[in-house]
């Protein structure tokens, strides 16, 4: 296990610096100098060139990366152009909504994916297995951004439940965080609850067929005991691994509905920033989020090898 661990997480670290040269020279190569964004197009020469030697864009790109690179491992993102302040400390405050955000999301998708994924599972080919795979259609058909307008509709100017945007603040108490981040958290959750749902009856028939199953079955197990005792604990291993991969775009592709909502998270801070060419938080903010869906994958991986010892015998 030792070994596989290690070979997966030199895997990660190779992962990790493709995915910071290619985010540097993806950012850098687009038009538009900060410097000069910040100016304007009329600013002195002189002005522009102090500018740019105050914001570290008067070295080579080369030395940029390195610059760049060495810091985020000793925890130093660097400064923003635009508002001058740590990028760390403007990440953190982001954090503190968007990280509660996707965790919300991803409970209420799981809360719902699994009782409808089992009930179609045991119910297939009936009415409720039908009624359960046209709604994951869909969810999955729609976007989210619409069903957060839908919701906005709904429960914020017809039905005035909750704040059409905004967060309120953790200062002002748990309960008060959460009722904001409840509207986006549902949009986010629909079409990741389908998903789910339809990974989860996928499982478990492919479960209810394998022996072990018919055995329990001829033992005297009813079909729904079956599957309770059985099918649902060795449907999970499949299932987790969704929940995984969901949890990586909860964080990193919430910036639609944070814009919807007027969220002060991360994928909101990501689209200022680009909007102000502030080129070092776009940066900083996607290797972050980078880092956050590599490390899930790697988390899983050791997983899915702790519970199935064939996946070390093959690494």
């Amino acid at each position: 296990m030792l070994r596989y661990a290690l070979k997966r997480l030199l895997s990660l670290i190779l992962s990790l610096a493709v995915a910071s040269v290619v985010i540097f020279a993806v950012i850098e190569i687009a038009p538009g100098d900060p410097a000069s964004f910040m100016l304007g197009v009329n600013a002195q020469a002189d002005t522009l060139a102090a500018l740019r030697a105050e914001l570290g864009l008067d070295v080579s790109k080369v030395e940029r990366y390195f610059n760049w690179v060495g810091g985020m491992l000793v925890g130093d993102f660097g400064t923003s152009y635009t508002y001058r302040t740590p990028v760390s400390q403007m990440i953190t405050d982001r954090l503190w909504v968007s990280l509660p955000l996707a965790l919300y999301a991803l409970t209420l998708s799981t809360l719902i994916a699994f009782p409808a994924g089992i009930y179609a599972a045991a119910r297939r080919g009936k009415s409720g297995d039908l009624a359960v795979m046209g709604a994951t259609q869909l969810g999955i058909a729609v976007p989210n951004f619409w069903f957060a307008m839908m919701l906005v509709l709904i429960f914020a100017i017809n039905l005035r439940w909750f704040n059409a945007g905004g967060f309120a603040g953790w200062e002002n108490g748990v309960w008060t965080g959460l009722h904001s981040l409840t509207l986006p958290a549902i949009a986010l959750a629909l079409p990741q609850a389908a998903i789910l749902a339809r990974v989860m009856r996928s499982a478990l028939l492919d479960i209810l067929a394998e022996d072990f199953m018919r055995t329990a079955r001829a033992k005297g197990l009813s079909r729904r005991q079956a599957l309770w005792r059985h099918g649902v604990r060795n449907a999970l291993i499949p299932v987790l691994t969704i929940i995984g991969l969901q949890f990586s775009f909860l964080l990193a592709g919430s910036i639609i509905i944070e814009q919807v909502f007027y969220l002060p998270g991360l994928g909101r801070l990501v689209f200022q920033a680009i909007s102000a060419r502030d080129l070092i938080v776009v940066e900083s903010v996607v290797m972050l989020l980078v880092f956050a869906v590599i490390m899930v994958n790697f988390l899983v991986d050791l997983a899915y090898a702790a519970v199935d010892p064939r996946l070390r015998s093959r690494t």
